[in-house]
């Protein structure tokens, strides 16, 4: 394990917090300004970074932006006096893990120290698992032409659209251009211009001034500017609102973008993959998407199929789906029989990969014995004989099933992985904007036949837990983030967290 850097110009609470964290077994580097660390930056990096705002020098809001730049999965604690907490603010929102108002306690800023090295380890473990795991899955003729593509695509900075029915693994394919790129050392940030109300989505795409808007107390980067030198990922650029669409095209087509509120012209160093599964061709001859952006976008086309278009693959995906299932709970993976595996090649699956994955959450958390049979699967499925599958899953199958120590949605209704950044994010219920529905349609049914009381009260509370815990998701666990996401107030969101008892939320 990695030290934990401490910076500040007191040499007081440098040894304070040195002898405090040495009791605890805990490794410790200590510096006295900004330039030192940005000097030992150059040969590693710490495990977690606790440094003071105000400093002779460059501040730690600097050090800050600068680390986050960088290194944005490294967890910074920021120290600051109670009457500078505008700034500690400030910084927490600019991607602070946390902040320390002093004088403090020191017990508590060990255990605030210890949960953020306990986030960056895990954050490490996860980042290890990835690098061992295939990226993207396929052995049919259709993905073997992905990948020569991606493949001819590595040592190119030419913009990439990705197009595809959802659920096919579009951000997938733009993680791995990515990856094999020369910008891979630099950020990869991914943003689902669906998922972001149309007021807020300017701001997140080009960040903000200072008071260039109600509520918006500090200036902001944006998505633009996190991905300075590395990839920006927009997801679902067909529903990229007309107006945001022209400031896009400025940017693609001379490289300048000004802040929300801003005046000096930013310049953008950045690789763009957009991403949809509409027909941008025909949103053009509606007049809801504009012809010269979709030129603009439509360098390099890379369209991935859908499942029913490479049958051959589903038993490879569903025994990786069952085997990683399997070991998030830390149980032996399910196989499913020769006949369940040609059932499930059969099916349509309109929901593509990620409709194959929550299946097979579902299988492993619901199907009793370990070879699973065509009778174990949800008796929708069966029912549809491939017709229809999975438009709802069964009443039993609704409640929340625990992954990991985290409680998620339905297995059928589970979110897909969340972006890099908190933000993504991509975290759709399920790939059919209709599906959700029916599944409410069908449990409320069910739920009103039973004659069980207080529906409206029980799956409301389920739905403003999903709500809220993807929102977290999005933002790594960051409230203030979420409730702006949501348009709800922060009083308001941790509120609802405590009485819907969700777990595993950081302490804004």
């Amino acid at each position: 394990m990695k030290p934990i850097w401490i910076v500040d110009d007191d040499e007081s609470i440098r040894w304070v917090l040195e002898k405090a964290l040495a009791r605890e077994g805990l490794s410790t580097r200590s510096f006295s300004n900004v330039r030192e660390v940005v000097d030992a930056l150059q040969h590693g990096t710490p495990q977690v970074l606790v440094s003071d705002i105000r400093m002779p020098g460059e501040s730690g809001l600097e050090l800050l932006h600068m680390v986050k730049q960088r290194h944005p999965s490294l967890p910074v604690i920021v120290m600051t006096a109670f009457s500078d907490l505008d700034s500690a603010v400030a910084a927490f929102q600019g991607g602070a893990f946390e902040y320390l108002a002093k004088p403090f306690d020191l017990d508590k800023a060990v255990e605030l120290i210890r949960r953020a090295l306990e986030e960056s380890l895990r954050d490490a473990e996860i980042d290890l698992a990835s690098n061992e795991t295939p990226e993207i899955l396929g052995s049919a003729a259709a993905m073997q032409d992905v990948f020569r593509a991606i493949g001819r695509l590595s040592q190119s900075n030419v913009t990439v659209l990705i197009t595809g029915e959802s659920g096919t693994g579009k951000e997938l394919v733009a993680r791995a251009l990515h990856k094999h790129s020369p910008r891979a050392a630099q950020p990869f940030i991914a943003l689902n211009t669906a998922a972001i109300p149309k007021d807020l989505l300017e701001s997140e795409l080009f960040g903000h001034e200072r008071g260039a808007f109600t509520g918006a107390q500090a200036t902001r980067r944006g998505r633009f500017e996190q991905a300075e030198g590395g990839t920006l990922f927009l997801d679902e650029i067909g529903d990229m609102p007309f107006d945001l669409q022209t400031r896009l095209l400025r940017v693609l087509s001379d490289g300048h973008f000004y802040r929300v509120g801003g005046h000096q012209p930013l310049k953008a160093n950045v690789r763009v993959i957009a991403a949809t599964h509409q027909n941008l061709e025909q949103r053009v001859r509606d007049g809801l998407f504009r012809e010269d952006l979709y030129h603009r976008l439509n360098v390099i086309r890379l369209r991935l199929p859908a499942l029913r278009e490479r049958r051959e693959d589903i038993p490879l995906l569903a025994r990786h789906f069952l085997a990683s299932s399997a070991r998030e709970l830390g149980v032996e993976a399910k196989r499913l029989s020769d006949q369940a595996m040609q059932f499930l090649s059969a099916l349509d699956l309109p929901g593509n990969v990620r409709q194959l994955e929550n299946l097979c959450n579902w299988i492993t958390v619901m199907a009793p014995g370990q070879t699973v049979e065509v009778k174990d699967l949800p008796a929708e499925l069966i029912q549809s004989t491939g017709a229809v599958a999975l438009t709802a899953p069964p009443s039993d199958a609704l409640a929340p099933i625990k992954l990991n120590g985290d409680h998620h949605a339905p297995a059928m209704l589970a979110p897909e992985p969340a972006y890099t950044n908190g933000e993504s994010p991509t975290n759709g219920v399920m790939h059919d904007r209709h599906s959700w529905v029916l599944m409410l349609e069908a449990e409320a049914s069910q739920m009103l036949s039973s004659g069980r009381p207080e529906v409206m009260d029980a799956l409301g509370r389920q739905f403003e837990a999903a709500l809220i815990k993807t929102a977290l998701k999005h933002t790594h666990g960051r409230k203030n983030d979420a409730a702006i996401r949501l348009g709800i107030g922060r009083n308001t969101i941790t509120r609802k967290i405590q009485e819907l008892g969700i777990e595993g939320i950081k302490d804004d």
